[in-house]
């Protein structure tokens, strides 16, 4: 990130026909996490062009998300090639999870 004062806020939400939950659980269907960063994924390298994400320093998952939920992602600055996220639901403002990413240039390999 180009500017220490730059932060993104992003919503999302995993619709209940999503691949994802088949079987994650039934009748009571939870988004797998991996899901929910592949969406904060997506909205870092929005917020840092000609970056990309190589890793995942930090995360703590800290409620469920269900199906059609959505969710606000909230992107900030960290340390020097790092950028901070937090997940919250846009309902009612509880956190989901939060955490921080490693930032690599474009074409870099992954650890």
């Amino acid at each position: 990130m180009s500017d220490a004062a730059e932060a993104l806020v992003s919503v999302a939400s995993v619709a209940a026909r999503h691949p994802c939950l088949a079987g994650h659980f039934p009748g009571r269907p939870v988004v797998p996490g991996v899901v929910i960063l592949d969406h904060v994924r997506r909205a870092a390298e929005m917020l840092s062009p000609g970056e990309r994400v190589i890793g995942i320093e930090q995360c703590k998952f800290t409620r469920p998300l269900r199906p059609d939920q959505a969710f606000q992602i909230t992107l900030t600055p960290a340390a020097a090639g790092a950028i901070g996220f937090e997940c919250r639901l846009v309902e009612d403002g509880t956190q989901l999870a939060k955490g921080r990413l490693r930032l690599g240039p474009l074409g870099s390999a992954r650890p």
